[in-house]
């Protein structure tokens, strides 16, 4: 299996942005792909609710990569296009990197890209991940 370099990763992510507005809320103005261990890419785009019931790009990758029945993530990226039109890479926040690492307990391994030649593992960015010890 040939994993995309991190360009190859994010233009892909980059191809699925398609900002909408909705009223004051904006749709779609950040995107995600990740490759799983298959060597299948998702994507997915955020929605943003007025009334918080929205999600991040990277749980809309990760939804469909479920319902494709693939759970493991290789490796992951999310870009967002600013007003200016200049790209950028988004490190996954921390709602996102619980997330992915509850998907599958080998995603603490999973690649994340924050940059054309930058990258990190879910590990390095999630430290204290261990369910603790009892104190007694």
């Amino acid at each position: 299996m040939k994993i995309p370099s991190n360009s190859e990763l994010i233009d892909t992510a980059q191809a699925v942005l398609h900002p909408h507005h909705v009223g004051d809320r904006l749709f779609g103005d950040v995107a995600a792909t990740l490759v799983t261990d298959s060597g299948t890419l998702y994507s997915g785009v955020c929605i943003d609710t007025g009334c918080g019931t929205g999600f991040c790009a990277e749980h809309a990758a990760i939804a469909a990569m479920v319902t494709a029945r693939e759970y493991r993530i290789v490796k992951i990226v999310a870009v967002w296009r600013n007003e200016e039109g200049a790209l950028h890479v988004l490190p996954p926040c921390g709602r996102c990197r619980e997330f992915v690492r509850q998907i599958d307990h080998a995603n603490i391994d999973a690649e994340v890209v924050l940059g054309r030649t930058a990258s990190a593992t879910l590990r390095e960015l999630l430290p204290a991940n261990e369910w603790p010890q009892p104190l007694d």
